[in-house]
């Protein structure tokens, strides 16, 4: 890819960090390549400008922003988008800036301009754009939402776009269905899942090339667990390879794990460490482990009899947490209220 797109300065921080051995010949004859296009580049605008029109001029511009974002020129290729941002007066041509830009974000992991730039993409909407723009934007944003570990929010972004994606230039479909139903799982309810995921034709189109993600999921919905695990076990590794999801690979994990765990756990009172270990295929004393860690972080409601080799589930009653968290608020608005009124008696 380095060598292929003359990305000189990609080739040369890898050579410096180690991951391959630079040959300078190689990086000299990319470089010289790189300033002669520009040359040419720049030409083509010294033309334009003096003969040609204003859109001419503005894609002459936009080339040699395209340019510098082929061979990983990370700060030209932002600053020349500026240049040819004010060449710009269509809203939906400055969008498409903005998306240049936000693959700039994505490809160098910069959340800080990924986050501006999905800022400004909003604020540009508010002056009028197409529903397509629109659509792709929710792509875009709910990729940074995964990749910042807002999965909730990435889902229903996600699901939002699914029917309306042409977001190509980031990832095939498959790859969006892929990251669409991990989303999910972790996301939604079981009612929801069933109708947003589980049952979408657009899915159930696509969902048979990623290896492992149909049993995946429909065996999580109909409570397969020994053969949601082996379906799980197949995709870490497709996750773990993930340039957005494996930062946040052990958090997933736990967090599949918990939703797994606590569907199980719903539908009993009590119930005997050996079924559930039988039901998921592993070990009583693996079981024992892992539910041991979930409880004492609080993401499972019940308590294990160790002696007689029990669960005890004990959910939590809604009505009276809502009970007490009204009582908390409401001593907290008297005291403030007990406060102003000393307050307006001095």
């Amino acid at each position: 890819m380095c060598l292929a797109s003359d990305m000189a300065s990609l080739y040369e921080s890898l050579g410096a960090g180690g991951v391959l051995e630079t040959d300078a010949a190689l990086l000299a004859e990319m470089r010289g390549r790189i300033e002669e296009e520009i040359r040419k580049l720049d030409e083509k605008i010294a033309d334009a400008e003096e003969n040609l029109g204003e859109s001419e001029v503005r894609e002459a511009h936009l080339a040699k922003s395209l340019y510098f974002i082929r061979v990983g020129e990370k700060e030209k290729a932002l600053e020349q988008l500026k240049v040819t941002e004010g060449k710009t007066v269509a809203v939906g041509q400055k969008m498409d800036l903005v998306f240049h830009t936000l693959q700039i974000g994505f490809f160098y992991m910069d959340f800080d301009l990924i986050s501006k730039s999905i800022d400004k993409a909003k604020k540009l909407f508010e002056e009028g754009g197409d529903w397509e723009r629109k659509n792709r934007l929710k792509v875009y944003e709910g990729l940074y939402c995964m990749a910042t570990r807002n999965f909730k929010k990435a889902a229903s972004l996600f699901l939002d776009s699914i029917s309306t994606f042409t977001t190509y230039e980031l990832f095939p479909y498959d790859t969006f269905i892929f990251y669409t139903v991990l989303t999910s799982v972790i996301s939604l309810d079981r009612v929801s899942l069933k109708a947003k995921v589980v049952d979408a034709p657009e899915i159930l189109a696509v969902i048979g090339k990623v290896p492992h993600l149909s049993e995946f999921l429909n065996s999580l919905y109909n409570c397969q667990y020994k053969s949601f695990f082996a379906a799980f076990s197949g995709l870490t590794e497709q996750i773990k390879l993930d340039r957005y999801l494996q930062p946040h690979f052990r958090y997933y994990m736990r967090e599949v794990r918990t939703v797994v765990y606590s569907q199980f756990l719903e539908s009993y009172k009590s119930v005997t460490m050996e079924a559930m270990a039988s039901a998921f295929g592993v070990t009583v004393d693996f079981i024992d482990l892992e539910l041991s860690r979930f409880i004492a972080a609080g993401k499972l409601h019940c308590k294990i009899d160790k002696v007689a080799g029990v669960l005890e589930t004990n959910r939590p009653d809604a009505r009276n947490a809502f009970y007490q968290a009204t009582i908390k608020q409401g001593d907290f608005l008297l005291n403030r209220i007990q406060k102003l009124s000393r307050v307006i008696d001095l």
